[in-house]
């Protein structure tokens, strides 16, 4: 009978064998145990004993199962970024097993404003993320106590998880007190440089105005920039919006690693994926379908402008964070070229280059960024699973800009507040 026979039968001494071993197995041990305690036999003591408990540890033992560690954090996860995604990352390493709880429509009108994606979309981006096991929809804004016991005896949750930001109720109290006095709160450290609030003030700023008649989904052309603000101010504006510092360690924290495996079939997508939004979301799940590996090409904010008239709201470093944190996808490729090349599909290996039904659209005709992959039949045009887009996700701020500018000063600030208080956290 081999180890695995003792392990089945849950170890040596919990076993049937134990009684067979009674007999004859029970004096050689005793005789075992003479030997290597008092050198009963050929004057073998005991300093040389410990030479053998190597091996008694090889016996088979009875092997206990670890639950494991499952840990909470919440949000309104409103026009999802990359301090969302690295937040949720963070909190991923302070356990095996992350639940999400995304805060209810009703919850986030009361405590912040109105939101901006409804909550299907904002649980598509959430599910949507690499490091996200599992999601509770219409989660309350505040750790009540029977939330909590809900957490911790429903969903077996061990630690709750916020950022070193404070999150305050209306009547200023914290919102994770109750998790703190009993000892099962963990913290993180808050992602610089971009919030929701921050976007928000980024759209209506670059958005001033539309044009005449309704901004169509499929094109971007559609929305003008305040005809009083001067191109060299506009992208001077732009520069002063965004605070992210991007590191060689966060795109390598966000990344998978890994290259694809011999004989894989490599997808490839291009696109902006400004305002990372559900609609990426499922158009990245649907490629990814296509093939064993996904690579993404996020182009540069130059050549959208060139195209589009207009830079992007997220610039390049923030773009590619978004991408490489959702779950789809495998490699991108940073500022890539705006026509996929043939030198471009031979140095990837690229077997199929897809293309949504659903665009941004493009202010320059006349030049087919897919020429190459559709002449050596291997390009696809696939059927975008969700209408969205950047320009109708920046439309619902436009048209609601009051409301939403109502909601800006609020959180601006307590953000201020953050960043006058502000001390270094280690981690991250």
């Amino acid at each position: 009978m081999g180890l695995l026979a003792f392990e089945s039968n849950q170890g040596l001494w919990n076993s049937g064998y134990y009684s067979q071993l009674f007999g004859i197995g029970g004096v050689m041990v005793t005789v075992a145990i003479l030997w290597l305690s008092t050198g009963y036999f050929g004057g073998i003591g005991a300093p040389f004993a410990p030479y053998f408990w190597p091996y008694l540890a090889q016996l088979p033992k009875k092997k206990e199962r670890k639950r494991p560690v499952r840990v909470y954090m919440d949000g309104c996860f409103d026009l999802m970024h990359y301090g969302h995604a690295n937040a949720l990352r963070q909190a991923k390493l302070l356990g095996d097993q992350l639940v999400v709880g995304v805060v209810s429509d009703e919850e986030i009108v009361a405590n912040k404003g109105p939101p901006v994606l409804s909550m299907e979309e904002r649980l598509t981006l959430v599910s949507g993320l690499k490091w996200v096991d599992e999601v509770i929809p219409n989660a309350p804004y505040e750790i009540t106590e029977e939330f909590m016991n809900t957490l911790f005896n429903k969903y077996n949750i061990d630690y709750i998880i916020h950022g070193d930001d404070p999150c305050l109720l209306p009547d200023g109290t914290d919102a994770y007190a109750l998790a703190k006095k009993v000892g099962r709160y963990k913290q993180i450290k808050r992602t610089e440089g971009v919030s929701s609030t921050d976007i928000v003030g980024r759209i209506l700023l670059t958005f001033k105005q539309k044009e005449a008649g309704s901004m169509e989904a499929t094109t971007d052309a559609n929305v003008a920039v305040n005809q009083n603000t001067g191109a060299d101010t506009y992208d001077k504006v732009k520069s002063q919006l965004s605070n992210f510092l991007p590191t060689s360690r966060r795109i390598m924290q966000f990344s998978n690693g890994q290259a694809p495996l011999p004989g894989a079939r490599v997808v490839y997508i291009d696109g902006a994926f400004d305002l990372f939004h559900a609609g990426h979301v499922e158009i990245l799940r649907s490629a990814r379908q296509l093939g064993d590996f996904l690579l993404v090409g996020v182009h540069d904010d130059q050549a959208i402008r060139d195209r589009r008239g207009y830079r992007p709201i997220m610039h390049l470093h923030e773009r590619t964070l978004s991408v490489l944190a959702c779950r789809y996808v495998d490699e991108v490729i940073i500022g890539a070229p705006w026509e996929v090349s043939r030198d471009m599909i031979t140095t990837f290996n690229i077997s199929l280059v897809v293309h949504g039904t659903v665009t941004e659209g493009s202010s320059v005709v006349g030049i087919d960024p897919y020429a190459v992959p559709k002449s050596m039949g291997i390009f696809q045009t696939i059927t975008s699973p969700k209408p969205i887009t950047t320009v109708s996700v920046a439309t619902r701020i436009i048209d609601n800009h009051e409301a939403y500018k109502k909601r800006n000063l609020k959180k601006k600030a307590s953000e201020d507040r953050y960043y006058t208080q502000k001390k270094f956290v280690s981690g991250d």
